[in-house]
């Protein structure tokens, strides 16, 4: 979702201000990334298996792209390590963004907060755990999740947004809108599962696997569902994806489409991801998930402006920018399209099953590269700037795109998010995890975490999953 000063509205009539401690000892479980050999296993119990991959998924080989272009591999540890602590455990007046909230019957609670509009988002607290996982940080994410599942979880089957998560509350858990954001959804199904895959599952609401299986059941084949929103509004909720277009919805509120249509945000199409469910998922639902990431591919090349390589922050499925009733300039490339470089690279890179992502990188690396060492944050899709003030964000973002880039000023963008620093002050949060995701994937430390398969293909013994009290 949004994350700056723009007005967002997700219903009719309901203008919002959008975008997006100890529990326990990990158990002895090695964090396994997925190699040839965890892609054949999985594969093999799908119901439409993907086609085989070329890309880290399929060897393993993680890079870091930093130590290529000369910085010492201590040096850059160094610094992800320094931004996580600044951002989840620094100042909590200039520059943390996750707060510790007390306790409750399951475990510590824990939220990452939206400073500049003092709430809490879906995004956010998924984000959150993705990176928590990430850097094996499980008493993190174990709050996080637990918070997420207390105040943001829709537990009542009379509910529009039963089974999934409200995108907007404020920190005291109050929900500000109930309906859901389905991009958090996307990135708390796969943190969850390559937390089950690093950790192994636990008890109650840390049984890891199947909270990820039972949401991806929900997010593709829950029905529709009428009733109350926010005390007073009505609306029905469905599916967060079109089963027609195999695509991600920017909602599933029904009420949403009378002025709008069912559309989508470039933005929360993550094919990378789509791939794993359609190993791990629910049999029934893999060769969807599978054709989704087909769909979604397709999508970018669509939604990419053809010479600048800008996408737009809200699209028909078809492609075509959308201008929300609420705020026309959705159709520009703005924050939430700074993400889909970094999905389609990602996609890029973990796959490597369509040359044309690599296209797309090299042509929106280009528009960049001629605007000169820095730029504005938002501009029109053709490459007017609709801002002056340039942002972290897009530079982390930029530096990930150049990650599946053949274009020469590739390095270029790498260096400057090194060159960058974690931020400070009212803007800290999306800028401050779009950061600290970049560090991840460039250093080649955001990885995919699989099932234990040992090297013959065969399931090795799970995790022991750990009953500890937390």
């Amino acid at each position: 979702m949004i994350p700056r000063n723009a007005l967002h509205s997700v219903t009719p009539g309901l203008v919002v201000l959008a975008m997006a401690c100890t529990t326990r000892t990990p158990t002895p479980s090695s964090p396994v990334p997925v190699g040839s050999a965890t892609v054949a296993a999985a594969s093999s119990a799908a119901t439409a298996p993907a086609a085989a991959a070329s890309g880290i998924v399929a060897s393993g080989q993680y890079r870091n792209r930093f130590v290529e272009l000369g910085r010492p591999a201590a040096e850059v540890a160094a610094k992800i390590d320094a931004a996580y602590q600044q951002l989840f455990h620094g100042d909590p007046a200039s520059e943390a963004v996750m707060y510790a909230a007390g306790k409750n019957e399951r475990g510590p609670l824990a939220y990452v907060k939206d400073i500049g509009h003092d709430d809490v988002r879906s995004e956010g607290m998924s984000y959150g755990m993705m990176i928590a996982v990430e850097l094996d940080r499980r008493q993190d994410f174990d709050a996080l999740w637990n918070w997420a599942k207390t105040y943001m979880h829709r537990a009542d089957p009379a509910h529009p947004a039963h089974r999934y998560f409200s995108w907007q509350l404020r920190p005291d858990g109050t929900a500000m809108d109930e309906m859901p954001a389905p991009d958090g959804e996307e990135y708390f199904v796969t943190a969850l599962f390559f937390a089950s895959h690093r950790w192994g599952d636990g008890a109650g609401i840390y049984q890891y696997g199947r909270e990820a299986r039972e949401l991806l059941d929900a997010m593709k084949n829950r029905g529709a569902v009428t009733g109350t929103v926010n005390r007073t509004r009505q609306t029905t909720g469905l599916s967060l994806f079109n089963p027609e277009h195999k695509m991600v919805r920017f909602t599933p509120d029904q009420g949403n489409f009378a002025q709008n249509g069912d559309h989508t945000d470039p933005s929360y199409h993550l094919p990378a991801f789509y791939e794993l469910w359609a190993l791990w998922g629910p049999e029934p639902d893999r060769a969807f998930w599978a054709d989704a990431a087909r769909a979604s591919r397709d999508f970018f090349v669509r939604a990419a402006h053809p010479k600048t390589g800008l996408c737009p922050d809200y699209a028909n499925f078809d492609g075509t920018p959308k201008a929300a009733s609420w705020d026309s300039h959705t159709a520009d490339f703005r924050w939430d399209a700074w993400r889909t470089a970094m999905n389609w690279a990602v996609d890029a890179v973990w796959w490597g099953k369509d040359p044309r992502e690599i296209e797309l990188s090299d042509r929106l690396l280009a528009f960049f590269d001629g605007l000169g060492p820095t730029y504005p944050a938002t501009f029109t899709l053709d490459g007017q700037p609709t801002s002056k003030d340039p942002s972290v964000g897009l530079v982390a973002m930029n530096a990930v795109a150049a990650l599946a880039a053949t274009n020469p000023s590739a390095p270029r963008f790498i260096e400057r998010l090194y060159e960058a620093k974690p931020p400070v002050g009212q803007w800290r949060y999306y800028d401050g995890l779009l950061y600290l995701m970049a560090m991840l994937h460039v250093s080649g430390s955001f990885r995919v975490y699989g099932p234990p398969f040992a090297t013959t293909g065969a399931p090795s013994a799970a995790p022991a999953a750990s009953a500890a009290p937390r």
